[in-house]
């Protein structure tokens, strides 16, 4: 069962009971990200999400940790494009306590002076991290092809020297903007009944001061670009994205079942060609992303530097067969099962079931359900994911990045 609840001050409540479980996941989802940052507040929304966990008024850091970890629970945050998220999994006797300490650190945190430089130092320690992991770094490039330098062109993590500047003061003003109740969503998935969460989430969010939230536009630039960088590593690294649609978009359901054919798992059309049959690259997958306002199609694969231009043409090659010969009802119903399958499996985590929820009542407003989902895989038809392949591929639009010991980009 599944039930939702908007409080006075705008917040967002969603619970999904999960009978015969002894856990409970939760979740506090602010609409905040690098897609919503300035050029001076870049790397900002990430930044905020480490100090989060650096201190309250009544805890320091290995307090806030220790006090998770005698109860057993599990605490983390990451942070998107869109959407910043704190979570805790507890079991049902300590949800109410680990809800408290969740709650303490995403309403009460200090970001103590000391706390900060530290972490300044591992947040730029993360940024070369990202840097010497090729794959991430390519996709972060990738990004920059599509997007710009700003909205989702960002790279969440900012550069060094603006997280080295980042002050009390700014994280003050991002705060006051962008994590108000009417921007937040409070999730619970497990052994909860709605009356206990909705009490508890009054107990400790009811005193927030909402009216004041002004949602950010995001500059959402449609580029056609071919990016490399240098680098002396083993492999080459290449990514291409194609325009896509939005999350709201009737058409999502058709894109993910092309999705799933073209680029995810071992039947899908690319690794068995570019892997299985031509041997050019151990990884290669595809992966669909679908925002507010806009999406992108994206395929990856790492090969060795001269197998690069086989690779890319072998992508463009297994693209362009889908669009000369279309595809078959097998493919298409073998994709289809393999979502309605993951929805399934899904539905045994109570993680996956707290962020499905909460993301989709922050971003759209949308209390889904999974007979819903399953009902809209089961209303696709072939006809509809050919139309998505043609709408995605058929302008032959795309952004493409290279990382490797390459000194020119590949051909749009």
């Amino acid at each position: 069962m599944v039930r939702h609840h908007t409080f006075k001050n705008g917040l967002r409540l969603i619970v999904r009971r999960m009978d015969g479980l002894l856990s409970v996941s939760m979740g506090i989802l602010v609409g905040a990200g690098a897609a919503y940052e300035t050029a001076r507040e870049d790397g900002i929304s990430h930044y905020i999400e480490h100090m989060q966990f650096k201190g309250t008024e009544t805890r320091n850091a290995r307090e806030i940790s220790d006090a998770f970890d005698n109860i057993g629970a599990q605490v983390n945050a990451f942070t998107g494009k869109d959407m910043t998220c704190y979570y805790s999994k507890a079991t049902a006797s300590h949800a109410e306590e680990a809800f408290g300490l969740l709650s303490d650190l995403f309403l009460h945190s200090i970001f103590p002076e000391e706390e900060a430089v530290r972490e300044k130092e591992v947040i730029c320690e993360e940024i070369a991290m990202n840097e010497d992991t090729p794959e991430d770094l390519c996709l972060d490039i990738l990004a920059h092809a599509m997007y710009g330098e700003e909205g989702y062109g960002r790279n969440i993590l900012g550069p060094a020297a603006n997280v080295r500047g980042f002050t009390k003061a700014a994280v003050d003003e991002y705060k006051s903007q962008l994590y108000r109740p009417e921007n937040i969503v409070v999730s619970f998935a497990g052994d909860i009944t709605f009356d206990k969460a909705k009490e508890l989430t009054e107990q400790y969010f009811g005193g927030m001061e909402g009216g004041k939230f002004r949602r950010r536009d995001k500059s959402v630039l449609s580029l056609r670009r071919t990016l490399f960088k240098n680098k002396k590593i083993e492999q080459v690294h290449l990514a291409v994205a194609y325009p896509g649609i939005c999350r709201t978009d009737k058409r999502v359901e058709a894109a993910q079942i092309l999705n799933t054919l073209l680029g995810s798992g071992m039947s899908s059309r690319l690794f068995q060609e570019v892997r299985e049959k031509l041997g050019l690259a151990y990884s290669v997958y595809s992966y669909g992303s679908f925002y507010r306002e806009c999406g992108h199609f994206t395929v990856y694969a790492g090969v060795n530097p001269k197998n690069t231009q086989k690779a890319y043409d072998a992508i463009g090659e297994v693209i362009g067969r889908a669009l000369r010969e279309g595809i078959t009802q097998a493919e298409f119903s073998r994709a289809r099962e393999q979502l309605r399958a993951s929805g399934i499996f899904s539905q045994e985590s109570t993680s996956s079931q707290m962020l499905w929820y909460g993301r989709n009542l922050l971003h759209d407003g949308r209390v889904d359900s999974f007979e819903a989902q399953q009902a809209r895989y089961d209303a696709v038809t072939l006809d509809d994911v050919m139309q998505a392949l043609e709408d995605t591929f058929g302008a032959e639009k795309r952004g493409v990045a290279v990382v490797g010991d390459v000194n020119a980009p590949l051909p749009l």
